[in-house]
Parts: C-alpha cells; structure tokens; sequence
C-alpha cells in the first residue's frame, strides 16, 4: 500500500455492513490495502478516495469476494483468528519503521492491550513512543493490524482513526469472549 499511486494500479473494493458500522474493504493485486469503518459508505469511499488518489477505484459489487467475508469474520469473531495468521494476504507499504509497528501490533493477541511505550519498547526504542502512536495513526488495515489494542500507559483509551466508541467496542468484544 503506498500513498502515491500511479493510474495504472487498480483497487478493487467493497461495502458491508458489519456491528461496528459499514466497513469497506479494498484490495489491490497484492492483498487488501484497506480495511475502513464510518457509518455510511460516503464516508469510507471518501476515505479511499483520499488514500489512493491516483488510482483506479473499482466496485466489486458482485458476490462478496473471499478476503472481504474474512474481514467481517475477523470482526465478528477476533478470539478465532491471530492477526498474524489471517487467510488473506495484506498489502501494507508504509516506512520500514511503521511496518515494524504494525508487525509487533499483529503479535498482541486478542483480549490483550500493551501501552504506547510498552510497544517503543519491544521495539528496541524506548524514546520512540510518539513515532509509535503517529504509525498506529497512519494504519488503514483496522483490525488485521489490531492498533485499537495499544493504550496510553494508564491503561485509559487515546485516538483511534475510527472513533473511540469503535475502538472501547473492539476491546470490549475481545475481553467479553
């Protein structure tokens, strides 16, 4: 996934309902780019538009395609999937350290939650605890890259680029199961 994007590259997407709101899922030929939540599909189309402006953008709205029916299980049931060992393929780009990030995010297993510094620190960068909010920031992939399980050090909730309502939700559905 890369935020300069050529016309020539096709993202293929598409709309489902899910509980946490209308959740868009997009692909590109090398796995799922996207993984949006709002509440109206305006809004993740916006979003998409926004993130991969300079390519084409296709509807997929036919049967709904294997890696979106993954997604939604991955929302629907998180206690039955390890995120880094989903059954789709991502496309992630990124910098090299915003995928370290995103690959220590993908070891916390559902139901746990780490701190913004404890995260630096399994990263060998202790002082790096901003760095690690702004790449939790920066992920489109919501819950294949679980950032809604990082939490400031006192254990209370910070930012989430879906809503904090959505993220309280996600943690409240992990820890309930």
């Amino acid at each position: 996934m890369t935020d300069s994007t050529s016309a020539d590259e096709r993202i293929r997407w598409q709309v489902q309902p899910s509980w946490l709101g209308q959740v868009l899922v997009a692909w590109s030929t090398q796995g799922v780019c996207a993984i949006l939540m709002a509440d109206d599909d305006e809004s993740t189309l916006a979003e998409l538009q926004a993130r991969f402006p300079g390519a084409q953008r296709l509807s997929a709205e036919t049967a709904i395609h294997p890696w979106v029916s993954a997604v939604l299980d991955l929302i629907d049931q998180p206690m039955r999937h390890q995120a880094h060992e989903m059954s789709f393929p991502l496309d992630v780009g990124g910098t090299p350290f915003q995928q370290s990030v995103w690959t220590a995010l993908r070891q916390i297993p559902p139901g746990q939650t780490v701190s913004y510094s404890e995260l630096a620190q399994r990263l060998g960068q202790p002082r790096a605890v901003r760095a690690v909010a702004g790449a939790c920031a920066a992920n489109v992939l919501a819950v294949a890259i679980p950032c809604h399980r990082v939490v400031r050090r006192d254990g209370s909730l910070s930012g989430y680029r879906w809503g904090l309502s959505r993220k309280q939700a996600l943690l409240a559905r992990e820890a309930s199961v």
